[in-house]
């Protein structure tokens, strides 16, 4: 049987700090630290749920990071 693998550790950022930063700007800052795939979606977007350790999702809407979650 292959052996489990290990999740890639997160960056030690809260996804609170993106909140009201152009999108842009937003999506800089997080792969400036470390975030490996920044993902932007309109409100209201529908989406799988699972869980991708290393990604880091905004709701943008005019431009502006109004919700910011991992994974």
């Amino acid at each position: 049987m292959a052996p489990i693998p290990t999740p890639p550790t997160e960056p030690q950022d809260s996804p609170d700090r993106y909140v009201g930063l152009s999108a842009d700007g937003a999506e800089r800052q997080a792969r400036e630290h470390g975030w490996s795939t920044v993902r932007s979606l309109a409100p209201g977007t529908i989406i799988t749920m699972e869980y991708l350790a290393g990604r880091l999702n905004f709701e943008v809407d005019n431009g502006v990071v109004k919700r910011c979650w991992k994974g």
